[in-house]
């Protein structure tokens, strides 16, 4: 509950812009950007699978990732943001474990790698696509290593003892090939076109298409929005273009035609001349 307090909190800033005292509770908790920022790669936890790792081995430097704080036992916030994530991802080309990666970690010390494999095996069921089995991971380890990773991102959260919850914000961070944050996805509804454009502008155009660069061309991130929209000006370039093509295309088919319907060695008319000449 306070985590879902929290994300309301957020999404009603201007609603709430007279009232400048928060509750103790929600103090301290949001989003503070990193962009830009490494996460660290020498942190260290454990898989679904009991195995340790370090979160620096999910880069590979040619496939972005999309990082999830939550925990398992959180039943409102951090179902939402998943839940919203794994819609938005399915409503993409791109797949998990073929063009991108995604990594989830429990902001909750004590939870245990059975927890982490349950959680993820309903995550993979609610995904269905075969590739997400190779490239979602659940991660569990320390505090000391998950405020590490937190801290780098900017996510602020808070554990409450007397409600044996944590306050976190509801936002999902897309992270380059390279480990580094690219863009911040707010709320607990995202729109297919952020995380399509998001992944594309993560990817820092590592093996894209030349349909996905004319994508990642017309739209750009509002930051008031908190969305990506497209730019007029660009798309009017590019219909400029399109136009231009079209009618040199147009031009050079009739030309053709027309030169294959003239006999062979025939010239065009000549021009009237005059009695006088």
């Amino acid at each position: 509950m306070l985590s879902l307090c929290a994300a309301l909190a957020m999404s009603s800033r201007a609603a709430n812009a007279q009232v400048n005292v928060l509750p103790r509770e929600m103090q301290n908790i949001g989003v503070i950007e990193h962009l830009n920022g490494q996460v660290p790669g020498d942190a260290t936890f454990l898989d679904e699978t009991g195995r340790p790792v370090r979160l620096g081995q999910y880069f590979d430097g040619r496939r972005p990732v999309v990082l999830n704080l939550a925990y398992s036992r959180c039943a409102t916030l951090c179902n939402m943001v998943l839940n919203a994530a794994v819609r938005a991802l399915q409503e993409t080309t791109w797949s998990v474990g073929v063009e991108f990666d995604a990594v989830t970690i429990s902001i909750d010390p004590r939870e245990t790698t059975a927890v982490a494999a349950e959680r993820r095996g309903r995550v993979l069921a609610q995904y269905n696509r075969p590739s997400g089995a190779r490239g979602w991971h659940f991660l569990t380890g320390s505090e000391s290593q998950i405020r590490r990773v937190a801290d780098a991102v900017g996510f602020q959260y808070r554990y409450d003892r007397a409600q044996d919850q944590y306050a976190h914000p509801a936002v999902t961070m897309l992270l380059t090939p390279d480990g580094k944050v690219a863009r911040y996805l707010y709320g607990i509804q995202y729109r297919p076109t952020d995380v399509r454009v998001g992944l594309l502008e993560a990817s820092q155009g590592r093996s894209i298409s030349t349909v996905e660069r004319l994508i990642l061309y017309c739209y750009h991130y509002d930051p008031q929005g908190q969305g990506y929209v497209l730019w007029a000006m660009r798309v009017m370039r590019l219909g400029g273009v399109a136009t231009l093509l079209a009618l040199g295309t147009f031009l050079t088919v009739m030309w053709t035609r027309e030169r294959r319907r003239r006999p062979p060695g025939s010239h065009p008319p000549a021009a009237p001349t005059s009695a006088a000449a």
